[in-house]
């Protein structure tokens, strides 16, 4: 976000190493052999890692991540190096700077947690021999990998804002933060709506919260299906984390600035956690697709490490297209008008308020929005689709009444969803009626991350007699 006037930077100028001209053909041969070298190298051992079952150990896994990122941690700075020495041209635009430091830090901060994920590996393994296989088990060595990666883009993503805040030029009209409309509520209803919001908000979290705990804790509930919920009721408490206690303060003290790094890290976030979702959503109707179209290979296809990929992926996806507008929207300017109609700093809200040319950021919300939201949904209906198929060919009571209490949950998770999201974007409201838009916004953004504790743990006999022994756990415990 930088003010557009004749003195500002578009591009950067790098001096490259301190090399004599009449060297640089061996020194771009030698680096690029180094590259090379440093590229294929790793990605053997990716490979043998992936291929040698023997090699599936806690060790060998987090070493497979470690040559992952050195692979990419080179790959973001030794191209453009021999290209630079190759032709000569030294500049870097401003957009492709902030990005490759993004992915400097990025890359470069998991090489330092795995390096102590690793050293705690060898020291349960000497010290811990008897141990080893109870305490690095396959979920712990996924969690610390899992991290360290979450740690570095927090760093990396924490640096990429304040660099670009830096970068915008120091003028009095410059914007240095925004105002939040809020929620159309009269004051006199602040009160009241405070505490709805607060209370919807804390049933949220400690209602995720215990669908985490209740399969971390029961061992019937370690299955693909649960696997993907667990990660789903964490994704909505990150989800409600992001806008609901900003929102909070702001009715309970009336302060509605957010800083500019503030309301561009919520934006981040909020982009995040909403793709997550749709990502989730779509691997928990393939497994729902697998479950009842394929029931007799379910534990074949749906293994572990299927699971774990699919969301891997998911996360990649999300951070890949939060950070892609985030990047966008940090090449924008805002000049005078800096009052944002809405409770959160939204995407599309903000692009209203610059005052530069924002037709390449509508173009990837456009093609980054097919993949993130429609693909999905495409999916999601292909998979019932197939579902509905496969139980139009045995139409019988007992075989419709399995289906719905497989789907059922999911269905109504997905329809909520999806269509409070397509009825919000896909059907905008005027600009004279803001309020329904806002109102749209809140039951995706505060009532769906509500709402599916109740149908998760209502309609599902397992989680329902979960709960009923964890609860007898405690009764016991406390007499």
């Amino acid at each position: 976000m930088r003010w557009v006037n004749q003195s500002k930077v578009s591009s950067f100028l790098l001096l490259g190493l301190p090399i004599d001209p009449e060297q640089q053909g061996v020194f771009f041969a030698l680096f690029l052999g180094m590259y090379l070298t440093t590229v294929l190298g790793n990605l053997l051992i990716v490979l043998l890692i992936r291929l040698d079952s023997r090699l599936h150990t806690p060790m060998y896994f987090f070493l497979s991540h470690l040559a992952f990122s050195d692979i990419a941690f080179s790959s973001v700075t030794v191209p453009k190096t021999l290209m630079n020495m190759q032709t000569q041209d030294r500049s870097i635009p401003y957009a492709g700077c902030i990005t490759q430091m993004y992915f400097f830090i990025l890359f470069g901060c998991p090489d330092n947690f795995l390096l102590a994920v690793m050293a705690y590996d060898r020291y349960v393994a000497i010290c811990r021999p008897l141990h080893y296989v109870t305490l690095m088990r396959e979920k712990l060595c996924v969690s610390l990998v899992a991290v360290s990666w979450l740690f570095s883009g927090a760093h990396a993503l924490l640096h990429t804002v304040l660099l670009a805040q830096l970068m915008r030029s120091d003028n009095h009209s410059s914007v240095s933060e925004f105002h939040l409309l809020g929620l159309p509520i009269r004051p006199e209803q602040q009160g009241v709506f405070f505490a709805l919001f607060l209370g919807m908000y804390l049933t949220t979290v400690l209602g995720n919260l215990l669908i985490v705990l209740l399969i971390r804790l029961d061992s019937r509930l370690h299955t693909p299906m649960y696997f993907f919920l667990s990660h789903l009721a964490f994704s909505d408490i990150a989800f409600s984390s992001v806008t609901v206690p900003k929102m909070l303060m702001n009715m309970q003290t009336q302060d509605r600035s957010i800083p500019y790094a503030g309301c561009i890290t919520q934006m981040y976030f909020f982009i995040f956690f909403t793709d997550l979702d749709n990502f989730l959503l779509t691997a928990m109707a393939y497994d729902r697709y697998v479950a009842i179209c394929h029931p007799l290979q379910y534990t074949t296809i749906l293994r572990a490490g299927l699971c774990a990929f699919l969301v891997a992926v998911s996360w990649i996806l999300s951070w890949a297209s939060a950070l892609s507008h985030t990047l966008l929207l940090a090449r924008l300017s805002f000049c005078a008008d800096n009052t944002i109609s809405h409770f959160f700093c939204d995407l599309a809200a903000l692009l209203k308020l610059s005052c530069s040319d924002t037709s390449l950021n509508e173009l990837v919300i456009f093609t980054v929005g097919v993949a993130v939201i429609t693909l999905p949904l495409i999916c999601i209906l292909i998979s019932y689709g197939c579902i509905g198929a496969t139980i139009l060919k045995v139409p019988s009571a007992k075989g419709i009444c399995k289906a719905l209490s497989t789907c059922g949950s999911h269905l109504s998770v997905v329809s909520l969803y999806y269509g409070t999201i397509i009825g919000l974007y896909f059907f905008p409201s005027s600009s004279a009626s803001r309020d329904k838009g806002t109102i749209a916004s809140v039951m995706y953004t505060v009532v769906t991350p509500l709402l599916n504790p109740f149908i998760y743990c209502l309609r599902n006999r397992d989680m329902k007699r979960a709960l009923e022994k964890l609860l007898c756990k405690a009764k016991i415990s406390s007499q």
